[in-house]
């Protein structure tokens, strides 16, 4: 483990064979996306099992993010030979269900959620309309600009209140099949308030599921209640795609440094996501400019940077997957000579003891410059609590729950190992720093600290802080 800022690749075409997959976990990718916009059931199967099946062949703990497509609204039809429409600045178009309009989209509610002067903007904002006035079920708009609109292409509507609900019926469907697979992480699109993620929470524990919810912020709602929102998520998702075109794009550099901050403050994993290195989608190289991106969100602190069309349709999956990680691994490497952005952190009352271990696990890491931090965990939650605090040892997290140790994949500088052996805490923190020993991440002369709960065999809450050196 020679970098803590994780990779997540989306799987596609490009990478979803077996042989191609394997390549790319071993270059680095910690988590596998399954966009269900782009995804048949047959498909994601296949690419769960190869996952798995990897897994299994490399002992690593590659996790799976099911990406729900969530209230897109999309062009459903162009009412002419050419299923394209050709447009000018300050032509009219109508929008409606009958073959005399112009187009027609694929939500129902479109003509009663719009009101006179909204934007409507179509294929990521490169063509904008303001909304003239309704009639009935017809929607009339003005073109602000020249270009061509083609079917399936996305709708974007920053200054409407979109009544949709957050998991439409393909979404539904769609959570049912990720649900009966066992996956780590779902992703949750177009949040607009906390209850989107509570109602999506309450289908999964329904079903008995362990998997946890990423809510993707994209909507101006959204930035609006983000407080409430990573309150209530396991993490947050940085969708800068379609949060650039419901927000002035300009805004968006500045408003992802305080959602980083905001997430590590409350202790959840961010994703920061779209157009990282998109110009190898068909190019082999990088330009200097994604480069700085990649880098600068690494600075920024996120604990997962995710590659979408790149892996999925693109070219050079492999060379993706390796240049990110090159970037990442000369970012942080340049970041020994000063220390991220001190965050206070979060003391919840019911974890008050835990919380305050974490915190002092860190600062002791950091003023002895230990080799490695240990933490003993079931739920995860120590690990995570001491990634939020950034040090600068590697965070290695000890557990007997499988279906945790995939989760953890997403954690900034946490690596994760199966261990069901210590009955009490000091063979479990002998045993434990004799397996890094063997495995030569730490050698004689290293300090190490360890943290867990006494006594072990309870697994209660993180109650114990000790140093060692080998």
């Amino acid at each position: 483990m020679i970098r803590k800022t994780k990779i997540i690749a989306t799987i596609g075409p490009s990478c979803s064979k077996l042989s191609i997959l394997k390549r790319m976990i071993k270059k680095g990718v910690n988590v596998c996306r399954l966009n269900f916009s782009h995804l048949s059931f047959e498909k994601a199967k296949e690419i769960i099992s190869n996952v798995k099946t990897i897994n299994q062949e490399l002992s690593t703990h590659t996790a799976i993010m099911a990406d729900l497509q969530g209230p897109k609204i999309r062009v459903k039809k162009i009412n002419n030979k050419n299923n394209q429409l050709n447009t000018v600045i300050g032509q009219t178009i109508s929008i409606g269900a009958s073959k005399k309009h112009d187009m027609s989209v694929d939500y129902r509610g479109f003509s009663k959620d719009v009101k006179k002067g909204d934007n409507v903007l179509i294929e990521d904002g490169k063509l904008a309309f303001k909304v003239l006035k309704k009639e009935k079920n017809t929607v009339l708009l003005r073109s602000m600009n020249n270009g061509v609109i083609k079917e399936r292409k996305g709708i974007n509507l920053p200054d409407t209140n979109i009544k949709m609900s957050s998991l439409t019926k393909k979404d539904l469907a769609d959570l049912k099949f990720v649900l009966s697979e066992n996956i780590e992480w779902i992703a949750l699109s177009f949040v607009r308030k906390k209850e989107d993620v509570v109602f999506l929470q309450k289908k999964i524990k329904k079903a008995k599921s362990n998997a946890k919810v990423i809510a993707k912020i994209e909507k101006p709602e959204a930035v609006k209640n983000i407080d409430e929102i990573i309150e209530l998520s396991d993490g947050i998702m940085i969708a800068r795609g379609d949060l650039g075109v419901e927000i002035p794009a300009h805004k968006v550099p500045v408003l992802q440094k305080k959602i980083v901050n905001k997430c590590r403050f409350g202790s959840k994993p961010c994703i920061i996501a779209t157009q990282m290195l998109e110009s190898m989608t068909n190019n082999f190289s990088a330009t200097r400019a994604e480069i700085n991106d990649v880098s600068n969100s690494v600075f920024d602190g996120a604990d997962a940077l995710m590659l979408s069309g790149e892996t999925s349709i693109g070219k050079h999956p492999l060379k993706v997957v390796e240049t990110m990680r090159k970037t990442i691994k000369d970012a942080e490497k340049s970041m020994e000579d000063f220390e991220f952005k001190k965050i206070r952190g979060r003391v919840s009352t019911k974890r008050k003891i835990a919380d305050n271990i974490c915190k002092n696990t860190v600062k002791v890491a950091n003023d002895l410059n230990a080799k490695a931090i240990i933490s003993a965990t079931y739920s995860g939650y120590s690990a995570l609590k001491v990634s939020s605090y950034r040090p600068k040892a590697f965070i290695y997290a000890f557990t007997n729950n499988h279906n945790i140790l995939n989760t953890m994949s997403m954690f900034w500088g946490v690596v994760g190992f199966y261990y069901d052996r210590g009955s009490t805490t000091d063979q479990l923190i002998e045993e434990t720093i004799d397996i890094l020993h063997k495995n030569k991440i730490v050698k004689k002369g290293d300090i190490i600290i360890n943290t867990s709960s006494m006594p072990a065999k309870e697994k209660g809450g993180t109650n114990t802080l000790k140093i060692s050196t080998i």
